[in-house]
């Protein structure tokens, strides 16, 4: 009797261990595979720029304002436009499109009821009035889905040593808390003309890169370089190293870039 209950108790251990390995081996055959488990690749252009601006797992926006969407219809013989690759644009524009090209954000130009003299010496003559008058020019674009960004680009140009009124108006709108915000200028002289710290003024809860990208309005055509080069700066370097421009010319009277 003895000798068939040891018997028993041995088949029902050999039997446990048996059930053991056999659910060992279903554990181990349920793993994700190397290349399941492998990053995805960040090898392209996107990938790479959202990363080096420290953009990575939100959608990127790119406002940009140009007085050449916001002037008469004869406006693309007028300095407000520049040309590259052939093609006419407003020179934020043209800005703001290189940086689309190298972070594949999304680009939303902001236009006012204001109809903006295409002359250029008209043009000076009637913002200088404008920011005289403290004037809040109405915003005929709005954009619906603001939440959906963590990183917003901001351009425009400097007039008279500051952003343009209809700028003010932009910010007024929108809160940006929470986002990134990363202002680029075109200008004539003035580079940023200390336009981020204004922005960080108007939007105390966000978090404005005060290095942004400048250059002047008449090297914007060929700046993609430059903004590839920008844009490829470790974000820290970006908030603590001096403004990037290549060319400057210090000799151009700093009053209005269109």
């Amino acid at each position: 009797m003895k000798k068939a209950l040891c018997l028993m108790l041995s088949l029902a251990v050999l039997m446990s261990l048996a059930a053991c390995g056999g659910s060992s081996g279903q554990a181990e055959s349920t793993e994700p595979s190397a290349q399941e488990t492998a990053a995805p690749d960040s090898g392209s252009d996107e990938n790479a720029a959202r990363s080096e601006t420290g953009t990575d797992g939100g959608r990127i926006l790119i406002a940009y304002f140009t007085a050449a969407e916001n002037s008469g219809v004869d406006a693309v013989s007028s300095a407000s436009y520049t040309t590259v690759d052939g093609a006419a644009y407003g020179v934020s524009q043209a800005v703001a499109n290189m940086i689309a090209d190298r972070t594949g954000g999304e680009l939303f130009s902001i236009r006012t009821s204001v109809v903006y003299p295409a002359d250029m010496g008209e043009l000076i003559d009637y913002v200088a009035e404008e920011q005289a008058d403290g004037v809040m020019p109405e915003l005929t674009t709005h954009i619906e889905n603001l939440s959906d960004y963590d990183t917003v680009f901001v351009g425009f140009p400097i007039w008279w040593y500051d952003m343009p009124q209809v700028m003010y108006s932009f910010f007024e709108e929108y809160d940006f808390a929470g986002k990134t915000v990363i202002p680029f200028t075109v200008h004539n002289g003035s580079r940023l003309s200390g336009t981020p710290s204004t922005i960080q003024e108007l939007e105390p809860d966000a978090n404005v890169i005060q290095d942004g990208f400048t250059v002047s309005m008449q090297n914007a055509a060929g700046a993609a370089e430059d903004v590839a080069s920008w844009l490829a700066l470790d974000i820290k370097t970006i908030k603590g190293g001096k403004t990037h421009e290549k060319n400057r010319s210090p000799f151009v009277e700093p009053r209005a870039a269109l």
